[in-house]
C-alpha cells in the first residue's frame, strides 16, 4: 500500500474498560480497521485522564483505577477514513473522536512486506 499526500488522522479517546461485545473496545476497533484494509493503528494507554463525566482515572497506586484512558490513533486516505468512521461511531457508547486533515509525507513497510 502506498499513501502519500492528503490524508486524515483520527484520534479516538475511550476508556480501558470500554467493551464491544465480549472484547475490549480498543481491540475491536483495531481489528475492524485491519479488516477494512486501513494503513495501521496504534493504541496508547494513558496514566491519567478524565472525560465527559469529569471523573479522574489514574494509575496512581493510592487511587488505582480500573478504567485508564486509552487512545487509538490511525491515519489513512480521506476516502478510507470516511468509510470507517461510521463503523467506529457505531461501536462506541461514549468517548471522543477527533479527525484532522494531514499531509502524509511517507508511508512504507520498510521492505518487510
Amino acid at each position: 500500500m502506498h499513501i502519500e499526500g492528503p490524508g486524515k488522522r483520527v484520534t479516538i479517546h475511550i476508556g480501558e474498560s470500554d467493551r464491544y461485545g465480549h472484547h475490549a473496545l480498543y481491540d475491536a476497533i483495531v481489528q475492524m480497521l485491519r479488516r477494512e484494509g486501513c494503513a495501521g493503528a496504534t493504541v496508547l494507554k494513558g496514566v491519567e485522564g478524565f472525560g465527559a463525566a469529569s471523573r479522574v482515572h489514574t494509575a496512581n497506586i493510592l487511587v488505582l483505577s480500573q478504567d485508564l484512558p486509552v487512545v487509538i490513533i490511525f491515519a489513512d486516505t480521506p476516502e478510507r477514513v470516511d468509510a470507517v468512521l461510521p463503523k467506529i461511531d457505531e461501536m462506541m457508547s461514549g468517548g471522543m473522536i477527533i479527525v484532522e486533515d494531514v499531509h502524509v509525507y511517507r508511508y512504507s513497510d520498510g521492505g518487510r512486506g
